[in-house]
């Protein structure tokens, strides 16, 4: 009961150094393709934004509130088809699409709320993964709206105008960069507005025990509903701007619980309940996640001499490890879990205090 009355009366600000150093990366990130022009690093700039998005969008419901959904993919893929078929099929610009991605990800949240938030534990998360599956299974067969398993593939996208003016046409990596960081700015500046408010501690109480937070009054199902329908707000526009980028959406891409699952490892590997856990779970997993796809792993294998690449093991690792990211994904969580439970943020604060003492 004290801890939970500590969480609603306790405030927290942050320190000049942190505000400093904030300021001079955000620089840093807006000068970045004018000092960058390699669209491959563009696009693991892209990729890293929209994975923070994510991140931090499940944060809200997951590492605040203490309600471990499994079934993000279904506001992800609400947003992404909402956003394609408009786009497509009714010729409406994406910018439009984005925000009835949002309305229709929030009535999907509160239909999933009013029904899943009933239960608890391992109910909840094994509820959530159905509600995702079932969505995933509407979209391949609801083939008139969603066009099936052979999913939509943008064709085009208009150029974005204000008043006559383009603004831009999507033609380069560039435009995409800028959209992502700003949504990602916009998502942490949400979530550091909800840690630091009165809302933010209703929830945290309801994660640190939901028995004690009742009965202080505080509205379990309203304030679950709310965290998850922030959540799917921003996942919904990550879904948005995931389809807008790759121009192509099936249901196995997304609305897959490979898309959940790696949602959620994205705040495990970082830190749970923290607002930079999901950026530092972005940073490690991106990278980890292209250099599987285009087998630097087995690459850097090779050169430092740990294997031959004529060899039967540099065979293997050559035709599998590609392949291997839910393997690696795996052995990666587990080490986490054993040697940093509070993350790799919170493994990283222990080692500063222990240096400071």
């Amino acid at each position: 009961m004290r801890q939970i009355n500590a969480l609603i009366t306790n405030t927290r600000g942050a320190s000049p150094v942190s505000i400093i150093l904030g300021v001079v990366i955000l620089a840093g990130l807006f000068l970045f393709p004018k000092a960058v022009e390699s669209p491959y690093a563009l696009h693991i700039m892209i990729l890293f934004f929209l994975s923070t998005i994510m991140g931090e969008s499940w944060n809200i419901v997951g590492g605040y509130t203490g309600q471990y959904s499994v079934g993000h993919a279904a506001y992800f893929g609400a947003g992404a088809y909402t956003t394609m078929v408009l786009m497509q099929f009714k010729q409406i610009p994406p910018w439009y699409g984005m925000i009835a991605g949002i309305a229709v990800a929030l009535v999907v949240s509160l239909i999933i709320g009013s029904i899943c938030f009933r239960l608890r534990g391992p109910y909840f998360v094994l509820a959530s993964i159905a509600v995702a599956e079932i969505m995933r299974l509407c979209a391949m067969n609801l083939k008139d709206l969603t066009n099936g398993a052979e999913g939509i593939l943008a064709t085009d996208i208009p150029p974005f105008t204000l008043g006559g003016t383009v603004i831009t046409d999507f033609l380069s990596k560039v435009p995409f960069y800028y959209i992502g960081l700003v949504i990602a700015i916009l998502t942490i500046a949400v979530t550091y507005l909800v840690q630091h408010s009165k809302l933010g501690y209703y929830f945290q109480a309801i994660r640190e025990d939901q028995d004690a937070a009742h009965s202080l009054g505080i509205n379990l199902s309203i304030y679950k509903n709310i965290a998850l329908a922030i959540s799917a707000v921003f996942t919904s526009l990550a879904g948005s701007f995931y389809a807008i980028y790759i121009g192509f959406i099936d249901p196995p891409t997304v609305l897959a619980l490979d898309i959940s699952v790696q949602i959620v490892l994205i705040c495990i590997i970082g830190g749970i309940g923290t607002i930079w856990g999901p950026v530092v779970g972005s940073l490690v997993l991106v990278p980890l996640s292209e250099a599987l796809r285009s087998n630097l792993i087995a690459q850097g294998i090779f050169k430092i001499g740990l294997a031959s690449e004529e060899s039967g093991v540099g065979i293997f690792l050559k035709d599998h490890l590609a392949h291997a990211h839910a393997l690696i994904y795996g052995i990666l969580v587990v080490v986490v879990i054993l040697f940093m439970p509070d993350g790799v943020l919170g493994y990283v604060k222990k080692l500063t205090k222990k240096k400071a003492m």
